[in-house]
């Protein structure tokens, strides 16, 4: 793979080699328990997200800190790599180990990063949260990246929202942080959560999932995204990358991002949660098959009105 190209998973020569590097398993508890004072001025236990920064080493050579929740900060760190496009592929990744005593985490390569002065120059400050910084110059070879056309069902996005709710565990137990999913809905009552991840920022959390999907060789093509958070150009480069066509948010998008999906043919869909969506990209992709009777009822009131105007 050339140092251009842009890692795809599940790609049958990784299928075929299933290599996995040498990696330490060092995820740390989510929440922790303290005491606040609450408006009346009395005591009260709760929990709270943790948040740990965790400095990146590329061969010996400081890259980044990321403040993370620290749950899965070895599939973090190779799907950070991955997707800044700071290695070339998972086979050329020896070690990663995570020392929270040292607050680091050590990345050895079979043959030392040759380029990785000129890959550190270009660098573009981001909207991110726990992030913040993308290197290189992603954009030429993302804009060249087509996803596969998908139809999807309105039944199969409210399914997918209500599997969806019974995760975000330590947001509703501590607060402050953001999901991420890889999912999957097939036809019937079939929704599968592949791996759920939240992070004190959302682009930690799919960074994780992206090391996740990598090191199991797993193909998005045929996958859902979910997020908590909004849909920046960054996290369409992401999902572009994972070569996921799905994506979902409870939040909202940037006209920047909905520019990167039109382009790369990312199917957006925002503001979901409950009943209600938005699709901002690829509703002809979308079969409409489970209206709200509200929004129904809503329609045929107009037409009545119109009719009547007549």
């Amino acid at each position: 793979m050339s140092d251009d190209a842009i890692p795809v998973p599940g790609t049958a020569r990784q299928r075929a080699r299933a290599y996995r590097p040498e990696m330490s398993d060092a995820g740390l508890r989510p929440a922790h328990e303290v005491v606040a004072i609450d408006e009346y001025g009395q005591p009260r236990s709760g929990f709270i997200a943790g948040e740990r920064a965790l400095t990146l080493y590329l061969d010996d050579r400081e890259i980044v800190t990321l403040m993370t929740l620290g749950t899965h900060p070895e599939m973090l760190t190779l799907g950070y790599l991955l997707n800044q496009r700071l290695v070339p592929c998972i086979e050329s990744i020896d070690a990663i180990r995570v020392d929270w005593d040292k607050g680091e985490v050590r990345v050895d390569t079979f043959e030392r990063i040759s380029d990785l002065d000129e890959r550190l120059k270009h660098r573009t400050v981001t909207s991110g949260c726990g992030q913040g910084t993308v290197f290189g110059r992603l954009g030429d070879q993302i804009e060249k990246i087509r996803l596969p056309r998908v139809t999807v069902a309105q039944s199969q996005i409210y399914r997918l929202l209500t599997h969806i709710s019974d995760q975000n565990e330590v947001y509703r137990r501590a607060g402050g942080v953001h999901g991420c999913a890889l999912c999957s809905c097939g036809a019937g009552d079939q929704a599968d959560i592949h791996l759920f991840v939240e992070d004190v920022g959302r682009h930690n959390a799919a960074d994780a999932i992206a090391g996740y999907m990598w090191l199991n060789a797993i193909s998005g093509k045929d996958k859902w995204f979910y997020t908590t958070g909004r849909l920046t150009s960054e996290m369409i480069i992401k999902v572009a990358q994972m070569q996921i066509p799905v994506l979902l948010s409870r939040s909202g998008v940037t006209f920047r991002g909905l520019e990167l999906a039109q382009t790369i043919g990312v199917l957006v869909i925002a503001r979901a949660k409950g009943r209600h969506f938005l699709v901002y990209n690829g509703a002809e992709w979308v079969e409409f098959d489970a209206v709200p009777p509200a929004v129904a009822d809503q329609h045929e009131r107009a037409a009545g009105r119109g009719s009547r105007g007549g």
